[in-house]
């Protein structure tokens, strides 16, 4: 049995990634989300998770002693522990399965602008002030990386005809992309589009927005680079 760790649906992006690949590809879990806390998210995140991080999966028993109770952090490394036993999870090709893994790698260790400055929120719009040399260099690459993905493999998902990691990897970007009503070329939005529109991510979606919780943390540093412009959140406790 796996239990998948995550944060809040409406900020934490990298929650989504096994979340939307484990669903997706109807790989069975028991989800287990812990809220973000203004005073020490670490410390609370450090009860399931080596790294005081999410996402983090625990797999609590299987045919082989060896898996009982093994714990499972970092997302590259989930995806790479649940390829060993659910084939599906890179694409089968040799040459699509590399790029893929370089893509999500890239997506995972870069695009550091991209992250700081879009922070993601799904139920908040956000109209930014600028985009700064460092921003529009990060969108130009993933521009770029998508439409090589589509041209090379033929679409519609990055690396071929189905659904892989390599687009779980990425679903955060077209949240980001949402929440801040920024365009890439024709190609890449309709990419976009498609991952918007799949079953889980609409899950997601509706989730996120019910939420009852604020991290004032990070809705704070939106203020640094943009103005909200409306807040889809539902879920929030209205002042009586």
């Amino acid at each position: 049995m796996f239990e998948l760790y995550i944060a809040n649906k409406n900020y934490s992006s990298w929650s989504l990634r096994p979340w939307l690949l484990m669903q997706h590809l109807s790989i069975p879990f028991i989800e287990q989300l812990v809220t973000f806390a203004d005073d020490d998210s670490f410390s609370r995140f450090r009860s399931f998770s080596p790294s005081g991080k999410v996402p983090c999966l625990v797999q609590h028993s299987g045919l082989d002693s060896e898996l009982k109770n093994t714990v499972i952090w970092d997302s590259l490394a989930i995806t790479e522990y649940l390829y060993e036993d659910y084939p599906a999870v890179w694409p089968a090709d040799k040459g699509a399965r590399a790029w893929a893994r370089c893509a999500s790698a890239e997506i995972h260790a870069n695009f550091n602008a991209l992250r700081t400055v879009c922070s993601m929120n799904c139920g908040l719009r956000i109209q930014l002030h600028a985009q700064s040399p460092a921003l529009v260099r990060d969108l130009a690459r993933l521009d770029e990386l998508l439409n090589e993905g589509l041209t090379k493999f033929g679409g519609p998902f990055l690396s071929g005809p189905t659904f892989t990691a390599v687009d779980a990897f990425y679903a955060p970007v077209a949240f980001r992309l949402q929440s801040y009503g920024i365009a890439l070329s024709a190609a890449a939005m309709q990419y976009i589009n498609l991952l918007l529109r799949l079953p889980g991510m609409q899950t997601w979606y509706q989730q996120a927005l019910a939420e009852p919780w604020i991290d004032q943390a990070h809705d704070e540093e939106i203020g640094q680079y943009g103005n909200i412009t409306a807040d889809l959140r539902h879920g929030l406790a209205q002042p009586t």
